[in-house]
């Protein structure tokens, strides 16, 4: 029987790639998505993965900061592929790229909403479904959640948060048949740095030691590696090019 996963975001960028690499490892997958103008890329990434892969794949929209949203596309999954969840990603996340100072509360707390409460409700909610078999959830966390960079310090506190949590879990429910590990990517070309400067990121790029910025697939590969690695546990592992060594 075909085994279910869920991906939060995954309309586009990593979450995209994500999508269809467990596809193409035979999953059937439930994903969510933010915004109305994300909607008919997530019906494109259906119609093309259903065909592609043989598969089944529903888009829900939600956002992973309300519980409430959480709950649907949980109960969307499970109403549509049965009780049983094999694999979480939580994926889904946003930045704001601000000084401290600059940074108003509003701004601040939907990130710490969407960045890391949204990852605690996801796994709360698809708990009673992955425990007591083999399975598997996967938190995105971020490269700034190992060390931290200027303008970054809300999306540094999530991301570091991620970790703990992932861990934290790990622990908890080792004996109960369940992997828990995050991801730290590096620099990866999603459409966050399309409205960068090239030049900028060829300098970053230059400060890389495998001399590149990351792809998608590059998060993806990872992805499918640590669903496969039936002895990991409590990790993090973080595609970054060198970039950062830990």
């Amino acid at each position: 029987m075909k085994k279910t996963a869920i991906v939060t975001g995954g309309s586009r960028g990593i979450g995209e790639a994500i999508v269809y690499r467990l596809a193409k490892m035979g999953y059937r997958i439930a994903f969510n998505y933010h915004s109305d103008h994300s909607a008919a890329l997530a019906e494109k990434i259906c119609k093309e993965v259903s065909r592609k892969n043989q598969t089944e794949v529903i888009a829900v929209q939600g956002d992973v900061g309300k519980y409430s949203d959480c709950k649907e596309l949980i109960r969307a999954a499970v109403g549509r592929f049965g009780d049983t969840i094999d694999v979480l990603v939580n994926n889904s996340g946003i930045t704001n790229g601000k000084s401290y100072l600059s940074i108003t509360v509003e701004e601040y707390e939907r990130l710490i909403s969407t960045n890391l409460l949204g990852v605690m409700h996801m796994c709360h909610l698809a708990l009673p479904h992955m425990i007591g078999h083999d399975a598997c959830m996967i938190n995105m966390s971020s490269v700034n959640g190992l060390t931290p960079s200027i303008n970054q310090a809300d999306y540094c506190a999530a991301k570091a948060g991620i970790i703990g949590f992932t861990r934290a879990l790990a622990l908890e429910y080792a004996d109960r048949g369940l992997r828990v590990n995050a991801i730290a990517p590096g620099l990866i070309k999603t459409d966050m740095l399309s409205c960068v400067d090239q030049e900028e990121l060829k300098a970053a790029a230059s400060t890389i030691p495998l001399g590149r910025i990351g792809d998608t697939s590059d998060i993806a590969g990872c992805v499918e590696y640590i669903i496969n690695a039936p002895y990991l546990t409590g990790q993090t592992i973080s595609p970054n090019g060198g970039f950062v060594m830990h």
